[in-house]
């Protein structure tokens, strides 16, 4: 029964809608670019479609000009990032990571912000070899980017409870249960055979069908108390209940996401909103049918209003939820109670479970590399030698080297001295609790610089921490260098979104447990003003913030960013 009240968008379909189509469930033309000798590159059309296979093609922008000069094509490259649910990985997988980056990517890894590697600087003709040995080692690229789900998060905490486990087993079975069911990804990427007489083509993707999704979809699932997945980020949040130590379900959030474009009103970053409480059993059901409206009635004309919470804010919750349930032959219960209190890491070792420890390691912009004082990549392939354990991506980019035996702990400690590698102590909060997109010189979409530049910015604003007794204060900084939110800038207590080069807006007054997001305070400023605001707000908030309060909610309370406004940039 389909609800009268339902229905997409009109218009006509975006180019990339014409793609998709034509692709033949992604395959399009993508075997024979990769072949082609010719350029580095490939073309458009099969760019889009890569995005499923888990890469994007880009450029190094630092030599663009230069190469334009000599009449030269761009420095083409790929990056590629893999299907981690949960962001767990055993040593063998990190060493296969760590290889691959060194011989066929630009010698780093990243850590991304949902919890996954992703490597820069693979050439067109690396990448089958590339995705094949990911493949030998157990894991994939499928599905890691495009209009599909996206990496499941969940939180990846393994000192605390039984609890997180079956949580994490939970992410693993979204992430299957989501995949898409078209074989060009083995076909292409790891030669399989195509099989005769297959079923008729309505059946190679019984979920998202010929068109897949308007947009890319986003799970995580949160452990409270701690909100490190951002979960009201999330196109569907779960939030674990767990009573008398069991987990007895999940509090279901949708619509939530952090992208947005300058200038636009049309767009902007929102909160997931509460639809109810469903049990373990039935979220594999509950993930599909909520995928379902969306393919079903999102946006498919206008790509910047096509993820899943444009489509809730103009079909209503209330009429979402009641045809999710239509479609689930079952109504959700009411949300159960909750809370949570930080969205950060835990720095350095802890014991857990069954005499295991964990140490969490920090690693500023999620960069594994060899730096002058911190050989990063070396040290982290040295302990992956040894550790008989696991390593756990963080959301916050950081790597937890996981349930190290009592025996490998003395090994690993002086693995990490040696290498310099470290928990951050010798930080500030600030820069521990600081998270910045990939942005110049790899992606196409940066406007500013991010990552490269914000440890720069920190140096600075880390001089006015220290001189008002700061130093230990967590206070949540995010920079993006586009708007498009991959560090879930709108999450920030201090937020940029890059507009220019060395041009930045500037957000405050995001909730420091993820639950209340940033609005715009400064537009298109440069360090100096940055820093300007920085040396008032920052003495102020030393002087009369109230015994416990954050500096999102100290900015909000003193009235420096108003608590309301028309809801254009702030929708709660």
């Amino acid at each position: 029964m389909t609800n009268t009240k339902l229905t997409a968008p009109g218009g006509t379909p975006s180019d990339v809608e014409r793609i998709k189509e034509e692709s033949n469930y992604l395959r399009g033309t993508l075997a024979e670019s990769m072949l082609e000798p010719i350029s580095s590159g490939i073309s458009d059309d099969d760019n889009r479609l890569m995005k499923f296979h888990g890469s994007y093609l880009q450029d190094d922008r630092d030599l663009r000009n230069e190469r334009q000069k000599q009449k030269l094509e761009p420095a083409y490259q790929f990056m590629l990032r893999v299907r981690l649910p949960g962001g767990v990985a055993t040593p063998d997988q990190w060493l296969v990571m760590d290889e691959l980056a060194r011989t066929n990517g630009n010698g780093t890894l990243k850590l991304t912000t949902r919890m996954t590697f992703q490597m820069h600087g693979v050439l067109k003709w690396n990448m089958k070899k590339t995705i094949q040995e990911i493949h030998a080692s157990l894991m994939d690229t499928i599905a890691a980017c495009g209009d599909v789900n996206r990496n499941v998060m969940c939180n990846p905490n393994p000192e605390q409870s039984g609890i997180h486990a079956e949580v994490y087993e939970w992410s693993k079975k979204l992430s299957e249960h989501l995949l898409p069911r078209t074989r060009a990804y083995h076909e292409l990427w790891l030669d399989e055979e195509k099989v005769a007489g297959t079923a008729e083509a309505e059946e190679a993707e019984p979920m998202y069908g010929p068109l897949y999704l308007p947009r890319k979809f986003k799970i995580g699932i949160a452990v409270p108390p701690s909100n490190d997945i951002d979960v009201f980020s999330q196109d569907l949040g779960l939030i674990a209940i767990v009573e008398e130590e069991k987990l007895t379900g999940f509090n279901v959030l949708i619509g939530g996401g952090m992208g947005m474009s300058h200038g636009d009103q049309q767009t902007y970053p929102q909160l997931g909103k509460p639809i109810g409480f469903c049990t373990p059993d039935k979220i594999l059901d509950l993930a599909e049918k909520v995928i379902t409206i969306q393919r079903d009635y999102g946006n498919r004309s206008e790509r910047k209003n096509a993820r899943f919470k444009y489509t809730v804010d103009r079909l209503g919750l209330e009429t979402v939820k009641e045809e999710l349930e239509n479609r689930l032959g079952w109504s959700l219960d009411e949300a159960r109670p909750y809370s949570f209190d930080h969205n950060g890491d835990r720095y350095g070792w802890v014991k857990g479970l069954k005499g295991k420890w964990h140490y969490t390691l920090f690693v500023e912009g999620g960069r594994v590399a060899d730096f002058e004082q911190v050989k990063l990549l070396t040290g982290l392939r040295e302990i992956a030698k040894v550790h008989t354990g696991d390593f756990r991506l963080t959301a916050n980019q950081n790597v937890i080297i996981a349930n190290v035996s009592q025996q490998k702990k003395k090994q690993i400690d002086a693995l990490i001295s040696e290498y310099g590698l470290t928990d951050g102590k010798h930080f500030s909060a600030l820069r521990r609790s600081s998270m910045a997109c990939v942005a110049l010189p790899t992606c196409g979409l940066a406007m500013a610089e991010a990552e490269r530049y914000l440890p720069v910015l920190i140096n600075k604003i880390e001089e006015i921490v220290d001189e008002n007794g700061l130093k230990n204060e967590e206070i949540t900084i995010r920079m993006t260098g586009c708007p498009n939110g991959c560090a879930r800038h709108a999450l920030g207590e201090i937020g940029f979104i890059g507009k220019a080069p060395g041009k930045y807006n500037m957000y405050l007054g995001a909730a420091f447990d993820g639950s209340r997001l940033s609005k715009m305070y400064r537009e298109n400023i440069g360090e100096e003003e940055i820093l300007r605001e920085l040396r008032e707000l920052l003495p102020r908030y030393a002087k009369e913030r109230q015994a416990g309060e954050h500096f999102g909610d100290f900015v909000i309370r003193t009235g420096v960013i108003a608590a309301t406004t028309d809801g254009t940039n702030f929708h709660h």
